[in-house]
């Protein structure tokens, strides 16, 4: 039982565990005021133009109420969240990015030591003059 609670203790601490529990608990309280916005403000709004909140659109049939009207502000909030998200990684990514040199790319080609001509970089003898390169690097 000892191992098993040593093991449960290693992956709890990974990062990628900590990060992760991190995410969820910020997301869910994003989430409350990402339902305020829609709900109090964008629903309202939209709901001036319409004349009656997307919350309250509803439709009876057989005695089955279908509120599609919450679907449309489920679906608000959901693009409202997938937005921000995408401006916070674009964001973190950019962070991240500014640290970094970016990668050199290796030479395609070289100098040949004899003629001074631009050649490929795998020629062991130059096109130009003929010469043997040997590379002394």
């Amino acid at each position: 039982m000892k191992k098993f609670f040593h093991e449960f203790k290693q992956f709890i601490m990974r990062g990628n565990v900590l990060n992760l529990a991190v995410g969820v608990i910020i997301g869910a309280a994003f989430q409350a005021i990402v339902n305020s916005l829609t709900n109090d403000i964008i629903s309202p709004i939209l709901g001036i133009f319409g004349g009656m909140n997307f919350d309250e659109l509803s439709v009876t049939i057989n005695g089955a109420v279908i509120a599609y009207g919450k679907f449309i502000t489920a679906v608000i909030n959901f693009l409202i969240m997938a937005f921000i998200i995408f401006l916070i990684v674009k964001l973190v990514g950019k962070i991240m990015s500014l640290g970094k040199k970016p990668k050199e790319e290796a030479p395609a080609t070289k100098k040949c030591p004899y003629c001074f001509s631009e050649i490929d970089i795998k020629a062991t003898r130059c096109p130009h003059c003929t010469s043997d390169i040997c590379d002394t690097e």
